[in-house]
């Protein structure tokens, strides 16, 4: 153990980037919530306010071929597909047109949602934590370096046992990428190793220990994880 410490560190969080053995060091998770126009609708809120922020704790990230356990307390676990983007450079206020020098890679990613704890945290004007901010919560695939390019339309997609349920376009995103850095840069300082969600398509739904959950992003890559068995 470092003598500096009074307790062993933990474990730095990361992301596998595709085709290499490094890791991408993860120091924030960034979510954006209502980003796309159907899934305002299916949620039944009011599509013409802006979409919003909220984080997950880093160590919620999961790889890749992970199963995830199903957590405790809640009846109706929501599986989110999302775009996830990685940065390699921060900053305050950063202009749009600059926001894309920020980027090291894209991912996809799922937004898993203990919904009915959300829903009743939202009801009575609580923070959201309970419902988004838990252990395994965010599955992430192994990220491509942006030299794929900028990604600004392409079909995504989450199956759950072989089925489709989430099948968009990132074209249908309110706030694109670099809107996204933008506007969440004049919130909080942004810095190398954040990563951000970028909000789903419609179509989430419950998942159940089990389900297999297969996820593709166009031009972007893939992800896979099994919903485990029920904890507490």
């Amino acid at each position: 153990m470092d003598e500096n410490y009074v307790i062993a560190p933990p474990p730095r969080p990361a992301i596998a980037v595709a085709g290499t053995t490094k890791l991408f060091p993860v120091r924030r998770v960034w979510c954006v919530g209502r980003n796309y126009v159907e899934h305002i609708r299916e949620m039944g809120q009011d599509e013409r306010e802006p979409p919003f922020f909220f984080a997950k704790p880093a160590d919620a990230l999961v790889p890749d071929g992970a199963t995830v356990p199903y957590p405790p307390l809640t009846k109706d676990l929501h599986h989110e597909v999302e775009l996830v983007v990685a940065l390699q450079r921060g900053g305050r206020n950063v202009e749009v047109k600059r926001a894309n020098d920020l980027i090291y890679g894209y991912g996809v990613g799922i937004d898993l949602t203990r919904r009915d704890l959300q829903i009743a945290s939202r009801d009575i004007k609580r923070p959201w934590e309970i419902g988004k901010a838990f252990d395994a919560s965010a599955p992430c695939g192994a990220l491509r370096p942006a030299a794929i390019g900028h990604p600004v339309k392409g079909r995504i997609t989450l199956s759950c046992n072989g089925k489709v349920r989430q099948d968009g376009d990132l074209a249908q995103m309110i706030w694109n990428v670099p809107e996204v850095i933008g506007k969440l840069s004049e919130m909080v300082e942004l810095a190398a190793g954040d990563v951000i969600f970028t909000g789903t398509p419609s179509g989430v739904a419950a998942t159940v220990p089990g389900d297999r959950l297969e996820c593709s992003i166009e031009g972007v890559g893939t992800l896979a994880v099994t919903i485990g068995p029920k904890t507490g």
